[in-house]
């Protein structure tokens, strides 16, 4: 049997006989409470703002992608194109042309890039999920859909075949433009925009989409020159051998990219911001844990004579700073144990009722994870560690005496 843990446990469900002494415990653990349920639901908060701030990137952006290393284009034969249907765990794919172009509209201009996309784009990415008005343009027709920020901008009307949106993109070359008329220094193609799409601010002001064949037209390339190859992988399938695979179908050197590095600056700002995040809620949980660094220390000082008569009795110092440790570790996991309790009901119940809402329609978004119950927890119990250790070490033989 621990017999310093058993005197521990015996004075820390025993009364004092000072009611100050029994206050202040009571103080220290509601500060454990407070401080562990305040950080769970703080790193569940952020988990959600998180999921919430990505969900719209998930929609947009594939599975894989693959770009080229060095350039603007690589060559996609049909060759390439058999090739990548016999590799196991491609649900779909996608070629995509991309380039910065210039819109005009009535007299307003906007620059944006173009995304030409084949007839298989809707499988690797859900067109659905971001048409915000009217259709997908058809295929073989010179449609175009645009974000809901440059059909803002451009004051443009949907469907509107009198007023066609113009689009212009430099001519490639170094001759020098004609002054007369520096219309000839660009290609131009007109389209019809057939429907609006909406995913956030930055890109509803950024893409174009029109048909594939539409965008090699305006921009003067052939058939086997695309910018980029999107993903759909199947559910389970083995992401590092499908990108061994899909390297091994290009002639020239490329990049792979998943759906996270494709948003790389995105995950690190906000893995950033949740380091940060979790620190400054430690460091204010810390200041509260420590509370039970000073309710030891009265503890010590009230049963000086208990401690005078456990060394009588053969214990050694290392053993009695071991009963005060015991008993502060003890106090940090109730608190936490409680805190935790708390913290998890309250999460459960905003994400089954919203009571906290961001707008009047749209609770504020939470998210449950074991991972932020094993982080507090472990956080929460090292505090009280650290300040029951120090608490500890105030007994000497010099207090004894």
């Amino acid at each position: 049997m621990n017999f310093p843990l058993y005197i521990a446990k015996r004075y820390l469900f025993s009364k004092s006989n000072k009611n100050a002494v029994n206050i202040i415990s009571r103080i220290a653990v509601v500060a454990v409470v407070v401080g562990a349920m305040a950080l769970f639901i703080v790193l569940s908060g952020f988990a959600g703002l998180r999921d919430f701030s990505l969900q719209f990137t998930n929609v947009f952006d594939s599975d894989l992608k693959v770009l080229p290393a060095t350039g603007k284009t690589l060559t996609f034969s049909e060759n390439a194109s058999e090739s990548i249907n016999q590799i196991e765990g491609i649900e779909a794919f996608s070629t995509i042309i991309e380039e910065r172009v210039s819109l005009q509209y009535k007299g307003k201009n906007h620059i944006a890039f173009i995304k030409g996309v084949d007839k298989n784009f809707g499988l690797v990415n859900p067109i659905d999920s971001i048409l915000f008005f009217r259709n997908w343009f058809s295929s073989n027709a010179d449609e175009a859909v645009i974000g809901l920020g440059t059909a803002n901008k451009l004051s443009l009307n949907v469907q509107d075949y009198n007023d066609l949106l113009e689009i212009y993109v430099p001519k490639p070359g170094t001759g020098q433009i004609n002054r007369l008329d520096p219309s000839e220094a660009f290609n131009k193609e007109s389209t019809v925009v057939s429907g609006i799409y909406s995913v956030n601010e930055e890109l509803d002001n950024k893409y174009v989409f029109t048909e594939i064949d539409f965008a090699r037209r305006l921009l003067n390339l052939d058939s086997t020159t695309i910018s980029s190859v999107e993903f759909k992988l199947e559910p389970g399938a083995e992401e590092a051998a499908i990108r061994r695979k899909i390297a091994a179908v290009f002639s020239e050197e490329t990049i792979i990219k998943n759906r996270i590095q494709q948003n790389d600056a995105l995950y690190k700002m906000l893995n950033a911001e949740n380091l940060f995040v979790y620190i400054f809620v430690s460091l204010i949980a810390a200041i509260a844990i420590f509370n039970i660094a000073g309710t030891i220390i009265m503890m010590i000082l009230e049963k000086k004579s208990n401690i005078r008569t456990l060394i009588s009795l053969g214990l050694t110092l290392k053993q009695v700073r071991a009963i005060f440790f015991y008993e502060g570790f003890l106090m940090t996991l109730i608190g936490a144990i409680i805190g935790l309790l708390l913290g998890v009901t309250a999460v459960l119940l905003q994400r089954q009722f919203g009571f906290i809402p961001i707008t009047p329609s749209l609770p504020y978004p939470v998210r449950f994870e074991w991972i932020n119950l094993l982080i507090v927890f472990t956080t929460i119990a090292a505090l009280g560690g650290i300040a029951s250790k120090i608490a500890a070490r105030r007994i000497s033989p010099t207090l004894l005496r």
